[in-house]
């Protein structure tokens, strides 16, 4: 030790004789940083806490090497203690492997709680009370596992109360939370009660509230003025809200921006269709508007480009932009393509009937019904599907 600082002390003298003899820049040479700190237990100290939470989160949590290092960001794991028994306690509770790699991907602070039993636990077994199955909480975790972090008492169970008094009905209530697991951190009583309030104040039957509730939770998560907003354009727009479009054009409007919404009636308009047409398709189909740009591309690019329909004809069955192109479209052309080359049906055939139509229908009008003239009708129309 002696024989150690007497180096440094030497280094030190060396440096300050430096600089006073020679205080220009160029003449001015440091000693390496090393010499002046000749102690540096803290720093291996972190850089070992490092490698050891990069390596937990790789071999036991099975992260990726980029994910155990982005997780590593946020967590220092000096022991394997509070993680293992985190682990132990999603695996006793039947979290797959990659189920619980999901969930400390995405919280990795979890793996430093204290007695699992008594923090998460209580949560796991709110859920389970309510019937929800040991798979199906699972599922609900990690699609939202931000839920752990809540407070059951304050957040979570009264989140579930106003769900289960709107419906009436806890399995209704667990099967909006199974869709869409996020509503429970939602402060409902600012967002789903002010945007219920102004359905019902627009004349919107409860049972159709209830359906947009049900299956698209989504579209009440915005802000009471912005909702009152969407709910007064879909008015101007000629829809009727005691019926169900009014709610679609609800959920279309809500789903897509305002600039997105522009792009798209821009997007519309560059395959000829009018405003005329896009409103007209739009109250026909409310939804063609909340697909993505690149899907109404595709299929317009088919039916226009391809199959040389005019654009106006799919203006006047918007539906054709929900349909999947590689699972309904193209099959079903394949088919069309052999009969129109037989000279079996007119190439003005209607869109509707051909990819519109429920999959019975169509085999029932354009394959079984011509198993003698085309026999490989059904073996090609298999193949497209597959």
């Amino acid at each position: 030790m002696k024989m150690m600082m007497a180096g440094f002390l030497q280094n030190a003298l060396r440096f300050a004789l430096a600089i006073t003899a020679s205080p220009t820049r160029q003449s001015l040479h440091f000693p390496p940083i090393f010499l002046l700190h000749p102690f540096s237990s803290s720093s291996t100290s972190i850089a070992e806490s490092h490698s050891f939470t990069v390596s937990y989160l790789i071999d036991s949590c099975g992260l990726s090497h980029k994910d155990a290092l982005s997780a590593s960001k946020s967590i220092c794991l000096k022991t394997s203690e509070k993680p293992d028994s985190v682990l132990a306690f999603f695996d006793s509770h039947g979290f797959s492997k990659p189920q619980t790699s999901k969930i400390v991907k995405s919280r990795p602070s979890l793996l430093l709680t204290s007695y699992p039993d008594k923090t998460l636990l209580p949560k796991l077994d709110f859920f389970y009370s309510k019937g929800v199955s040991r798979p199906d909480v699972a599922k609900i975790v990690v699609s939202n596992s931000v839920i752990l972090n809540r407070s059951l008492e304050n957040q979570i169970i009264p989140s579930f109360n106003f769900l289960k008094d709107f419906f009436r009905s806890d399995d209704m209530a667990i099967s909006v939370v199974k869709r869409f697991s996020r509503v429970l951190l939602f402060d409902l009583h600012t967002y789903l009660a002010s945007n219920i309030n102004a359905l019902q104040e627009f004349e919107v039957p409860k049972s159709n509230i209830a359906v947009l509730l049900k299956n698209h939770l989504r579209s009440f998560m915005v802000h009471p003025n912005r909702f009152r907003e969407i709910l007064e354009k879909v008015k101007e727009m000629g829809f009727n809200p005691s019926q169900m479009k009014f709610i679609l054009a609800t959920q279309a409007m809500r789903a897509v921006g305002k600039s997105t919404w522009e792009r798209k009636i821009n997007l519309f308009k560059g395959w000829g269709w009018s405003e005329e047409e896009i409103q007209s398709a739009f109250t026909k189909f409310p939804l063609c508007m909340a697909y993505s740009e690149d899907k109404i591309m595709a299929n317009m690019d088919f039916l226009v480009n391809k199959m040389g329909r005019d654009s106006s004809l799919i203006a006047q069955c918007p539906v054709l932009i929900s349909l999947s192109l590689e699972k309904r479209i193209i099959p079903r052309y394949s088919v069309v393509q052999v009969l129109l080359s037989k000279g079996l049906i007119n190439k003005d055939f209607s869109l509707w009937a051909v990819f519109g139509s429920v999959e019975k229908m169509f085999l029932h009008k354009f394959v079984n019904c011509f198993e003698e003239e085309a026999p490989q009708l059904m073996k090609l129309y298999q193949e497209k599907i597959d």
